[in-house]
């Protein structure tokens, strides 16, 4: 089933300019980026977004992060989209993500893991509604 997902390029994954590359897996795996746009995130809106995470030791660090610098913020459309974006990601550690995910070849550390991606179909609503009208995300 054809499907959207939320992508987040990290500030680290934009700090170092390896945008390119991580677009790359993207469309080499069959999602489409409909959307994208680079965005410096409040902190409020990290908050707001991250507001699941809220109540974990991690949650203050993750929004200081994520508003630390840019983020691409990018719709992918694709077969199973979440699932293959969560696929090509790998593990939150990219310690223990496999061989040839992002994660593996970009991250950092478990917070600057350089890419963020919708848990779930319901959940990618949500998320894309969060920084995207429909009138900004193009059909293929």
């Amino acid at each position: 089933m054809t499907e959207m997902t939320l992508s987040i390029i990290k500030p680290d994954a934009v700090k170092r300019s390896i945008t390119g590359k991580i677009n790359a897996i993207f469309e080499d795996n069959k999602l489409k980026v409909v959307a994208q746009r680079m965005i410096l995130m409040s902190k409020h809106d990290a908050e707001k977004f991250y507001k699941v995470h809220s109540e974990r030791a991690f949650f203050s660090d993750l929004c200081e992060y994520m508003t630390s610098g840019p983020v691409i913020v990018q719709v992918l459309q694709g077969q199973n989209a979440v699932i293959k974006n969560r696929e090509l990601m790998g593990a939150t550690n990219p310690e223990n993500a496999e061989e040839g995910t992002i994660r593996k070849k970009y991250g950092i550390s478990v917070e600057e893991n350089s890419v963020h991606g919708s848990d779930s179909l319901e959940n990618a609503k949500i998320e894309i509604s969060f920084f995207f009208s429909n009138k900004d995300i193009l059909s293929y």
